[in-house]
């Protein structure tokens, strides 16, 4: 230790004793040096356990190999202590600190005093003695933010998406009914149209025309010359069995050919002449039933009698016109009278020449063979039912 502290020994400063025998060799050593207290230290003597007294532990001196830890006097020895006195730590080798200050773990801040946290003193951050705050890692906030944003947006758009989807739905359901129930409609609407369109079918097909009817009819109708008579024949049914039609008219048409002994007349139209045999007569309905080679198309026969107020067409070559048209109604049914047969009224005006023509319905099927007319009179004729000619002679 330097004298820097003082000694007992009364020499001057600077003197050290001579380890090489001198003169200072014989005399005592120095004494050791003299620590005086700080205000508050603890007595640098203690009492041991055997009564004596024990030594302070001796302060090392500074050693060249040894840094002088900072803030230290001249001498190595700490120049702040505690109340800035210099008095060193106990923890050093000196007296031990006040109660309520630190030990010697470290020194105070120059010119400070650090309480204790023992003596009830708060320990600020940053003093020896206190527990460092925990360094919390520094957290980047704004990914979160950005990925929580980012979700709401996700599911924003989910939602709005789901929503649109829905009310598409619910458009194409609504269209689908509309248009299952605007087909429905359509089809109720073609189905009565349908409907309507056979109804007038049917009634235009029931209408009376005389035009079609005479269209249908006047191929197979001819003028019949027999002998100085005039008529008119008409062929009926299916071919005759030798490849010929068969034809009917009346029988006071080919009356003097039959009587004559003669068979043949001639069935004329327009510039064209067929011969034809007479096969078979009925007086007693004047009926006769012809026969000619050529192929002409038979008339269809009516299934039914005739009903009075039926509309009726009557084709013949009246005074020896041929092809002439007339139309009427069926006036009355009238039975068999004086050895006559049953016969058709009706007022489709009528003259010599055409009898033995075809009386056609509407629906152009032949219902009668006209015979006469009433003389003196207008309006009244008088027809064979073709029945009855069919049931005579099986050609219909």
């Amino acid at each position: 230790m330097t004298a820097g502290f003082g000694s007992g020994d009364g020499r001057p400063a600077g003197a050290e004793p001579d380890d090489s025998g001198g003169p200072a060799a014989d005399r005592p050593g120095p004494l050791p040096p003299r620590v005086e207290p700080y205000p508050g230290a603890q007595p640098t003597w203690s009492t041991s356990p055997a009564g004596g007294t024990v030594p302070p532990r001796p302060v090392p001196a500074p050693r060249a190999d040894r840094p002088v830890p900072p803030n230290t006097g001249q001498w190595g020895t700490p120049s702040v202590g505690p109340y800035g006195t210099g008095a060193p730590t106990a923890a050093s080798g000196y007296p031990p600190a006040a109660p309520g200050f630190p030990a010697a773990s470290g020194y105070p801040p120059p010119g400070g005093v650090q309480p204790s946290a023992a003596a009830g003193h708060p320990v600020q951050p940053g003093w020896p003695g206190a527990t460092p705050p925990a360094v919390r890692p520094a957290r980047r906030r704004w990914p979160t933010v950005l990925a929580t944003l980012a979700i709401v947006a996700l599911a924003a758009v989910a939602g709005l998406q789901a929503y649109q989807l829905d009310r598409l739905g619910q458009r194409l359901a609504e269209t689908d009914r509309r248009l299952a129930q605007a087909q429905d409609g359509d089809g109720a609407r073609l189905d009565g149209l349908d409907e309507r369109a056979a109804a007038l079918e049917k009634q235009a097909g029931a209408a009376f025309n005389p035009e079609a009817v005479a269209s249908a009819v006047l191929p197979s109708v001819f003028r019949v010359r027999a002998g100085q008579f005039t008529g008119t024949a008409f062929a009926v049914g299916k071919p005759a069995a030798d490849g010929g039609t068969n034809l009917f008219t009346n029988f006071h048409v080919v009356e003097a050919v039959w009587d004559g002994g003669g068979r043949e007349v001639f069935l004329e139209r327009t510039s064209q002449r067929f011969p034809a045999t007479i096969v078979k007569v009925d007086k007693t309905n004047d009926v006769a039933h012809l026969r000619t080679s050529g192929k002409f198309t038979g008339l269809v026969t009516a299934p039914a009698a005739a009903k009075s107020g039926q509309q009726i067409v009557v084709v013949g070559a009246p005074l020896g016109l041929e092809d002439s048209v007339t139309t009427g109604v069926v006036s009355a049914l009238r039975p068999a009278q004086g050895g006559s047969g049953p016969a058709i009224q009706f007022d489709a005006p009528i003259n010599p020449g055409n009898s033995g023509g075809p009386v056609i319905n509407g629906s152009k099927q032949v219902v009668g063979i006209a015979t006469a007319k009433a003389r003196n009179a207008e309006g009244i004729g008088l027809a064979v039912p073709i029945k009855v000619a069919c049931d005579g002679f099986k050609i219909c």
